[in-house]
């Protein structure tokens, strides 16, 4: 059996799976791996578990005659290597806030003007670009800075070490590239000295980067692509490759996007490189099935048992689930979660159904720029991700965006993504759009319920509200963080 493998490197686990072209899944293998959190808003990952996980995976796939593999990853997570790709620390992932007052400076460099000019609309340098985090680095760890070739991204690190070979792809390097996706630019550049000599090259997410070079993996010697970042894999395995269409995914964040003819450019969201003259316009949050993981946590409960219990529970609380700061389409750092509407009859299954709406609250705030960059207001939503796997949840996300969700057949749209990317640079399919038409089905569609969605309106109203009404509380409760910051380091 012909088979194109895709990895998923995301920020709870790794999955691995082989699926036939035409996108049935054969096999498939998931693994967990841990995020540390040594120090207030620090969250990081040690890279050689990574790559410890893809070859296990690999192996444990590989039930017929591999043809191509394609990895996609975590986005703005970084890992600074030597000429040996060993990890000279462990990786910064994307949740990590390490960085705010870097940003803040390096952001304050650039007026409104400037920014329309390089970016071509507003934009935000904040703590999980890469030039912070390469600011950051430099300063704090300058021999380890002295001795480091490159600054990769986790798929990056992946693809390297199967094939031997370095490259990225423009479209992962979001605020390092032009327009086009082809080029650096050099204001973005200029801002670390060094910097320009540690970025990887830049190639199309299905260019061939190379075979697996180590026979001992047991899997032949396939092409490997170059591959892309998860939230645009996402997008290509939710069928985003034509005008009109849009998605939102539940995984450890939410990530919502359309796709259009059209480009205009809003703060709230990212636009990216045209592919096959369409332009895919996505949003992505801090937290999404992560806020229920922690909230699963706190309860003691699994996430299973903890969603079980609000079945039946009425609306009445509001949850803002910023736990580390907010990316779409706050892009502040600052921010933190909060429940609202508490009284002394609020029981815990109320809090429950206040998470669950609430994240779904953070779509639709994203939805709302993602609409004004298409330029039109899309009818429906694919959905996948982890939280598609709860009927519940698709019914809530359904009822908070007043918009049908089209639960996919594939819900780890992810790697079947990967999966067709290597596909289509191994010639097995002439181009994503076609491989993802074949590829991509709808399971189940969720329907708005029109007494919840008028129930839970104004909640949301509440939600978007909260933001700029709590400002200033905000601020001080950062202050307050860094101060206490500061008397730990003495």
């Amino acid at each position: 059996m012909d088979l194109v493998v895709g990895i998923d490197l995301g920020t709870t686990s790794v999955k691995v799976a082989a699926f036939t072209p035409n996108g049935d899944l054969v096999r498939s293998q998931s693994f967990d791996h841990p995020t540390a959190r040594p120090h207030d808003s620090w969250a990081e990952q040690d890279a050689l578990v990574w790559w410890d996980i893809c070859v296990r995976g690999l192996e444990a796939v590989a039930a017929g005659t591999v043809r191509s593999v394609g990895v996609v990853s975590q986005v703005n997570t970084h890992l600074f290597v030597d000429a040996d790709l060993n990890p000279l620390a462990p990786a910064i992932t994307w949740q990590d806030q390490r960085c705010a007052d870097v940003a803040r400076e390096l952001d304050a460099r650039f007026t409104a003007e400037d920014k329309v000019r390089i970016w071509g609309g507003p934009f935000t340098l904040d703590a999980s670009r890469l030039v912070s985090r390469a600011a950051w680095f430099a300063a704090r760890e300058p021999e380890k800075w002295a001795r480091t070739r490159w600054i990769l991204s986790p798929k990056d690190f992946i693809t390297a070490r199967l094939t031997g070979r370095v490259a990225t792809d423009g479209m992962s390097s979001i605020g390092m590239v032009d327009r086009t996706g082809t080029r650096y630019l050099p204001e973005a550049v200029a801002l670390v000295d060094g910097l320009a000599e540690r970025l990887p090259d830049l190639a199309d997410p299905v260019s061939p980067l190379g075979t697996v070079a180590d026979p001992g993996i047991g899997i032949g010697s396939p092409p490997v692509v170059v591959g892309t970042m998860d939230a645009l894999g996402t997008m290509f395995g939710s069928g985003l490759t034509e005008s009109g269409r849009a998605m939102v995914s539940c995984g450890t964040s939410v990530v919502v996007a359309g796709a259009s003819e059209q480009r205009n450019p809003t703060g709230g969201v990212i636009t990216f490189p045209p592919m096959g003259g369409v332009f895919i316009h996505a949003g992505p949050t801090q937290a999404g099935g992560d806020a229920l993981r922690w909230w699963s946590r706190v309860c003691g409960m699994s996430i299973d048992e903890v969603v079980a219990e609000s079945a039946g529970v009425p609306s009445g609380v509001v949850f803002t689930p910023h736990l580390l700061g907010e990316r779409a389409p706050l892009w502040d750092s600052d921010v933190r979660g909060s429940f609202l509407g508490l009284s002394s009859a609020t029981s815990r299954p109320e809090l429950t159904r206040a998470v669950l709406e609430g994240v779904a609250m953070s779509a639709r705030q994203v939805l709302a720029e993602v609409e004004t960059a298409c330029g039109f207001r899309v009818e429906s939503l694919a959905f996948s991700g982890g939280g598609a796997r709860s009927d519940r949840w698709s019914q809530i996300f359904a009822d908070v965006l007043r918009r049908p969700v089209e639960r996919l057949r594939v819900r780890d749209s992810t790697v079947l993504a990967a999966a067709l990317l290597g596909g289509v640079g191994a010639g097995i399919h002439p181009s994503i759009g076609v491989a993802a038409r074949e590829a991509v089905q709808v399971e189940r569609v969720f329907v708005p319920d029109a007494a919840a969605a008028e129930c839970i309106d104004p909640l949301y109203g509440i939600y978007s509200e909260s933001y700029r009404a709590l400002g200033g509380i905000h601020a001080a409760l950062r202050e307050w963080r860094d101060s206490r910051r500061l008397a730990e380091l003495g």
